[in-house]
């Protein structure tokens, strides 16, 4: 180690700088330019015309477009070719314009705007449900039905078994289950349905027949009629199977051997599949009872098609004049339901059999007030508005059918049926909800009149303004008449004495204010809301309906200054007291003030608000909240902290950081941010100032430290505290805080031995080793503008980071120790120049502190001789491991770098240690050669220079060992 003598290399950075600098010549690009227009000429030869005659002659200027390279080589048959080719519009195909347009007005007769019967479903079942005991009638099988399939010459026997076994469902092969509950009753329900399947499967067609007839048959009992909405959705599931399984097996037949097209006709029909498919109806027919008949003939009635042109258009009016013979009202409604699905799915565009049975509908309302219908209804203790709203799905539907796409004097001659009935509630009700949001708002005052005629014992005014509020939020009515529909509608509305039903059609009404009305008109829908849903704390049975006010009003008013202004709005919040539904309402309006908020705000009502609302988001943290919550969270509070500032403000500035620590203190990540919110506001600060503080400024950018290093311990990540710390210092430094800067790089350098060996990265256990060494060489690269503390003698900062760096428990096989004192050398070269590399305006560094001094100097070099002593018996210790060989090599060649760029080589025991270094980089080939090859060509070129000309000797000893 004391053969080693350093010396530093003199630099002069301006004159490298210009060195390095690349020469400037004109480029002279001639007829060429890369931004000139490329001009095409198609020299190809087209049949008949003459040889050497040019076909085209294109450029950029002109309109035809060059020839499509996959084109060119696929001759035209390559995917986006064809695509493209699709996409033109003129017509290819062999089929008339006329053709083309009937098939797709066909296929557009229901489009994506009409609502599937599959979603009303789930809304069905969950709203009609009981408690009640239900029965069911199983069927049990038949040991006929089990017998073998006779042979082709017994084909009479075959038929005569069937009919036995047709037959055999009227004569007692059935079993009654009683004292079933809901849930009980659906699983039984899809028992039946799996054993459908599985009889078609095995080909027991009758059997499959009997259970869709049987499950027909429990649609005529309304003996639990509250769930009779819900067992209709059930029983008609088993039947749309059915149908699907008889279509899919005649079509099969008529598949072989060629598939039949979607759009086929009767001629291509064969006759097998017909006479198969005739045979299904015969069979329906020879059913005794009328519902089933009915039920199950609807549910193949796409198997017309099969038979006729026009059998679909027949078969619809005579079924629909059936449903005439159902003496229940209710069950009537449903058939006629059922009806109109299977009518919309096969045929849509014949709408008279829709309005058929709506007229027949209208025209069976008067059996509700029959004696037999109310005698069920005593018995079953069932009042009349209740029973009217099992209707509701049925009607609801049936119009649905007949509103899609109807042009507007429909609506009207609905409105006059409605009248000539009595104004029906429970029909006005489906009215409003069936047509067109836009024709129903035109005339929503026209509505709001026959809304008052209506009785209110039969059906709920509050019901039919919810149906109409849905209209109106929807579309707009005539602007001279929406404060007259708010009015009569909220008239009816606040005095609903159900808390419940009150918030559910409030919650409609809430959209049209927002949507037409302005904060005072929402304020005191907001203060309606709060006096009804206070008492007897009602808002916590109405949460959803609550969060939908927040979402609507959310959606109208992103100008947060004109939201909290509303009186009642942080009141409304207060109703939330349920912790996770809290905070999802808070994180509701955190993203959308995120996201619309553009400009930076000051607004005391903003922000006093938005930190009422960050708080409560902070203070749903505790120890069992996932990780993911705790940085969804952070992210959002983040965002409001970024978009606050106070302008030149700086001190209302730091006060709101101050205020905000306390408040979210539980999440790191905010806390990271505040310190960067303050770092960055010192130095706006000096920005400002322009360098020049004065005394306020100067005690303002010291409080901004301050506010950092009281901040900064309380991290846990310590690798967030060592580089917030490095961070701080810097800003602190950059400011002139000396003091403050030579505090937070001590406490930096205090907290090194404290980094754990290996820290947790994306649930992974990594090496901490790679992100100390970034740490370190950062901070040695800061070291080079602080100065020396007066007390604390020479160096003090660059011995003590060295100092816990030779004390770290680094790892055995590691060599970040050498590294690190490696990467030292640099810096410590840079200390001993005349004119630093960088330094930091109005802080005298330690340039200006020692001017060169020699005793400096010494003591620079005596500690770069530790180092690389300390270096080199790394080096020692690696030669003695054959399998360390290539750490080794790496290792020398890396100091070996150092010593070119920063080492006096005219020193001779520093040009010998530099040779040995190159050759102990060669041994054992671990060397790159091209790196190798460039280090050397590198070194050629700077020993021409006048100044570093005694690396010529250098270079030839090491070209030799290279060549040895």
């Amino acid at each position: 180690m004391a053969a080693v003598q350093w010396r530093s290399s003199g630099r002069s950075y301006d004159a490298e700088l210009q060195r390095c600098r690349p020469e400037f010549a004109p480029v002279d690009f001639g007829d060429y330019h890369p931004l000139k227009a490329i001009t095409v000429t198609d020299t190809k030869t087209r049949r008949g015309a003459r040889k050497g005659s040019t076909s085209s002659s294109c450029s950029s200027s002109s309109s035809s477009v060059p020839p499509d390279p996959l084109s060119s080589l696929m001759d035209g048959t390559d995917p986006l070719s064809m695509f493209a080719a699709a996409e033109t519009p003129a017509i290819t195909h062999s089929a008339s314009a006329g053709d083309l347009g009937k098939k797709k007005k066909e296929e557009e007769a229901v489009g994506a705007d009409f609502e599937p019967w599959s979603l009303k479903r789930g809304e069905i079942l969950a709203r009609f449900t009981t408690t009640e005991k239900l029965s069911i009638n199983l069927f049990m099988g038949s040991d006929r039905g089990k017998a073998p399939s006779p042979g082709p010459s017994a084909v009479s026997e075959k038929v005569r078994t069937r009919l036995e076994e047709l037959d055999d469902l009227e004569e007692g092969s059935q079993k009654e289950l009683l004292n079933l509950s809901q849930q009980d009753y659906a699983n039984r329900i899809e028992e039946l349905n799996q054993s459908l399947k599985e009889a078609w499967s095995s080909d027991q067609k009758v059997k499959a027949l009997k259970i869709v007839i049987q499950c027909s048959k429990l649609l005529s009992d309304t003996s639990v009629i509250q769930f009779y909405p819900s067992k209709f959705v059930l029983i008609t599931d088993i039947l749309d199977t059915f149908g699907r399984l008889v279509f899919d097996r005649i079509w099969t037949m008529c598949s072989d051997p060629r598939t039949l097209p979607e759009s086929f006709t009767v001629d291509d029909v064969n006759d097998t599949a017909k006479e198969t498919c005739l045979n299904w109806f015969f069979k329906i027919a020879s059913i005794r009872e009328l519902l089933p008949r009915l039920y199950v003939e609807a549910a193949i009635l796409k198997c017309n098609r099969f038979l006729n042109k026009s059998g679909i258009q027949e078969t619809l009016p005579r079924l629909t004049a059936m449903i005439r013979g159902i003496g229940d009202p209710l069950v009537a409604a449903y058939a006629r339901a059922y009806l109109c699905r299977v009518g919309m799915e096969v045929a849509p565009q014949l709408k008279d059999s829709l309005n058929r049975n709506f007229f027949d509908l209208l025209g069976s309302f008067r059996q509700i007030s029959s004696e037999s219908v109310q005698n069920q209804l005593v018995l079953q203790r069932v009042e009349v508005p209740e029973y009217l709203t099992l209707y509701s799905p049925a009607i609801n539907w049936i119009l649905q059918c007949i509103a899609y796409r109807a042009p507007e004097p429909l609506l009207m001659e609905m409105m006059e049926r409605c009248k000539k009935l009595g104004n029906n509630a429970l029909l006005l009700n489906s009215v409003m909800r069936a047509f067109r949001a836009e024709f129903v708002a035109a005339r929503a005052t026209d509505f709001i009149g026959m809304i008052k005629d209506c009785d209110e014992a039969g059906f709920p005014k509050h019901l039919l303004f919810g149906s109409l509020g849905r209209s109106v939020a929807c579309a707009d009515p005539p602007e001279s008449e929406r404060l007259t529909i708010l009015n009569e509608a909220w008239k009816v509305v606040t005095k609903v004495r159900s808390p419940q039903d009150y918030i559910n059609c409030a919650e409609i009404w809430v959209e049209f204010t927002c949507r037409h009305f302005a904060k005072r008109e929402v304020n005191t829908v907001l203060a309606d809301i709060i006096k009804h849903m206070t008492p007897d704390r009602a808002f916590e049975d109405a949460y959803p309906q609550l969060q939908s006010v927040i979402r609507k009003i959310l959606t109208y008013f992103q100008d947060f200054s004109v939201l909290f202004s509303m009186e009642r709005f942080l009141p409304f919040l207060d109703m939330f007291q349920k912790d996770s539904v809290r905070v999802e309402v808070c994180r509701s309006i955190m993203e959308v003030f995120i996201k619309n908020q553009v400009d930076p705000t000051r607004d005391p009502v903003i922000l006093n608000a938005m930190l009422h609302i960050c708080k409560t988001m902070h203070d749903s943290v505790n120890a069992l909240t996932l990780e993911d919550e705790k940085r969804s969270l952070s992210l959002l509070i983040i965002g409001f902290i970024r978009m606050v500032s106070f302008g030149r403000d700086f001190e209302q500035q730091l006060s709101f950081c101050v205020e905000a620590r306390a408040s979210f203190c539980n999440l790191e990540s905010v806390l990271v941010q505040l310190i960067h919110t303050v770092n960055t506001l010192a130095m706006e600060t000096s920005s400002v100032m322009r360098g020049n503080h004065s005394r306020k400024t100067a005690a303002f950018v010291r409080a901004c430290a301050a506010y950092s290093f009281i901040t900064v311990p309380s991290l846990s990540s310590i690798f967030s505290r060592l580089s917030l710390y490095l961070l701080s210092g810097q800003v602190a430094l950059a400011n002139q805080c000396l003091s403050q800067a030579d505090a937070f790089l001590k406490a930096a350098v205090s907290l090194l031995p404290d980094v754990p060996r290996s820290i947790t990265v994306e649930g992974k256990l990594r090496s901490s080793e790679s992100f100390l060494l970034d740490f370190i060489n950062n901070f040695l690269s800061t070291l080079l503008v602080v100065p020396d503390h007066p007390e604390h003698g020479v160096l003090y900062l660059v011995r003590g980071l060295l100092n816990m760096v030779q004390d770290y428990s680094w790892e055995e096989s590691s060599d970040a120790k050498v590294r690190v004192y490696i990467s030292a050398l640099p810096l410590l070269a840079a200390m001993s120049q005349e004119s630093y590399l960088y330094s930091i305006p109005k802080v005298d560094s330690n340039e200006t502190l020692y001017g060169g001094d020699p005793k400096f100097l010494s003591e620079i070099n005596k500690l770069c001789e530790t180092l690389i002593g300390q270096i080199l018996d790394q080096l020692k210790t690696l030669g003695r491991d054959e399998q360390s060989a290539r750490r080794q090599a790496s290792m020398a060649f890396s100091l070996f770098g150092v010593l070119l760029a920063h080492g006096d080589l005219r020193n001779n025991k520093l040009s010998q240690l530099f040779v040995n270094l190159w050759n102990l980089s060669q041994k054992h080939g671990h060397s790159e050669t091209r790196v190798s090859v460039r280090t050397l060509d590198f070194l050629k070129l700077q020993s021409q220079q006048a100044d570093m000309s005694h690396l010529s000797e250098t270079v030839q000893r090491l070209a030799l060992q290279t060549r040895t």
